[in-house]
């Protein structure tokens, strides 16, 4: 669950008002796209729910953490509840897939028998099974954002933030990914999408959420709207 209430934030540097009074609540199970141009506030609503960045006014409540209070040593147990998901995917080239899920459930202090039975699992609910052994080079970029999306799911988050995960992807394999975003937002997790794949949007039918010069300007469930994309 994500609740904003009123919030602000101004990047000193730089001046710039990335966000400016913003409201916006996601509930638990919901699948949510977040749409804008760029310069929006897209990118700095994320780094708010992950922790990455603090609002300089308002209220930030991210899985019942409030993240305006929380201490900086304590962030990793808000991190537990989130899987984030990038667009260049960021998966350690020399390790194989099997490794690359796992790692993620290691660096949380899973043991050994808890690693050999969630990860096999995870990588068969996203279509993996049988490439558990080859290296990131030897995936397609489809393969590579699943093993991303599986590495995300492992440790059983609440939440999956995906941002632009399907950028480097053909329409197919777009495609094919946010059906399996809908799978596993059917199995109870919550999903928020950054994109701007207007196609991809529309092909859902999910609530839509869209933001522009720091404001959310519109919100919703009849797909892709609020402003229009080159």
């Amino acid at each position: 669950m994500v609740r904003m209430k009123n919030v602000t934030k101004v990047y000193d540097s730089s001046g710039t008002v990335a966000l400016d009074g913003v409201d916006m609540m996601i509930e638990e199970g919901e699948f949510v796209f977040l749409v804008g141009p760029s310069g929006s506030g897209k990118t700095t609503l994320m780094k708010l729910i992950t922790g990455e960045v603090r609002a300089d006014s308002g209220k930030v409540i991210v899985n019942d953490f409030d993240m305006n209070k929380i201490r900086r040593r304590k962030l990793p147990k808000v991190r537990r509840t989130l899987g984030v998901i990038f667009q260049d995917y960021r998966l350690i080239e020399n390790m194989n897939v099997y490794d690359n899920v796992a790692f993620a459930m290691r660096v949380v202090g899973a043991s050994g028998r808890e690693i050999s039975r969630r990860v096999p699992y995870v990588l068969e609910l996203v279509g993996l099974e049988g490439r558990e052994k080859r290296l990131p080079s030897e995936l397609s970029g489809g393969e590579q954002q699943r093993v991303a999306i599986a590495r995300a799911l492992v440790n059983s988050p609440r939440m999956i933030v995906a941002d632009e995960p399907t950028g480097n992807l053909d329409p197919v394999r777009s495609l094919e990914l946010m059906l399996l975003f809908e799978k596993i937002n059917e199995m109870g997790t919550t999903i928020l999408v950054v994109t701007h794949e207007k196609e991809l949007v529309n092909a859902l039918s999910k609530r839509v959420i869209s933001i522009d010069g720091g404001h959310v300007i519109s919100d919703g469930m009849d797909g892709y709207y609020g402003y229009e994309i080159e």
